[in-house]
């Protein structure tokens, strides 16, 4: 079945101290293009989160953020007391030497000097981080599950698309008939004008009006184009990622129908052929966002 590349998945898990919120947003492109925003704590585990994301994502520009919101009131900074002290005795000694008094500005100033707040890094925590990877792998679950559902609005589209060309090919073959009495007629009426008409070879003017309609007959594109949606429509089918083997096959689709369409030589075939390429346009617009 196939997937869209858009999608979205949050997922959250509370810690001892601690809660870790999971986003993952992606949109289509042609590679895997990952961006990730990690608490620094856990920048260390950032190609695990990597593999986990190529390995259920495969393709799209992935946004990946990991926040974490502190719980208790525990902190990682904590007074450097003997510091402190020792400033304060300093500053008293220096203060009394130059006879002005202390007041409560003196503690601010020492607050703001260097080493009186000392902040410890806090360690990864093995059991933590498996619970961490737990709601990595059901935020991804839920971009999935995302990503089948816009991929049933892109199955839909696509098949009525495909359909769309098929039923114009069917559309083609009352005309085929009728365009190569025409191109007979013309030929014979260029004849006519001739100066000297009784002059003409009749078996070369047959020969060379075989070979013109030869040029003309479309029955091998029709059955190509045929054969080719017949194809595309299968694979569309297949459980695996085949956004990319879509688009081949919609190349030669298009190709099928432009040489359609420079064999056409009449009207109304041609209004067929432009309905056929309409069709194929928006097959190729989905196909952008198929995985």
């Amino acid at each position: 079945m196939i997937k869209s590349m858009t999608g979205y998945g949050k997922a959250e898990c509370e810690l001892a101290l601690k809660k870790i919120t999971i986003e993952v947003r992606s949109l289509n492109s042609k590679l895997l293009d990952v961006n990730t925003r990690i608490p620094g704590i856990y920048r260390e585990k950032e190609i695990e989160i990597r593999r986990e994301l190529s390995d259920k994502l495969i393709r799209g520009k992935v946004d990946f953020n990991l926040f974490s919101e502190s719980l208790g009131i525990e902190s990682n900074s904590a007074i450097n007391s003997s510091m402190v002290k020792s400033y304060f005795k300093q500053l008293s000694e220096l203060n009394k030497e130059l006879e002005l008094p202390l007041t409560e500005l003196t503690l601010q100033i020492i607050m703001q000097l260097p080493d009186v707040v000392k902040t410890t890094r806090d360690e990864l925590d093995d059991k933590e981080w498996k619970i961490i990877v737990g709601a990595i792998r059901e935020a991804l679950d839920a971009l999935d599950n995302f990503r089948i559902q816009e991929g049933w609005s892109l199955y839909n589209d696509i098949i009525t698309n495909t359909n769309t060309i098929t039923t114009l090919l069917d559309q083609i073959a009352p005309y085929e008939l009728e365009r190569s009495e025409k191109v007979k007629e013309r030929i014979l009426d260029g004849l006519k004008e001739l100066s000297s008409p009784e002059g003409v070879d009749h078996n070369r003017l047959e020969q060379e009006m075989i070979f013109y309609l030869e040029k003309l007959d479309i029955n091998e594109e029709k059955v190509r184009l045929a054969n080719h949606c017949s194809y595309f429509l299968e694979t569309l089918e297949l459980d695996e990622p085949v956004g990319k083997k879509l688009g081949f096959i919609a190349q030669e689709i298009g190709r099928e129908i432009n040489t359609l369409g420079s064999k056409a030589n009449h009207t109304e075939m041609q209004k067929l052929v432009i309905g056929m390429k309409d069709a194929l346009e928006r097959i190729k617009e989905q196909l952008l966002n198929a995985l």
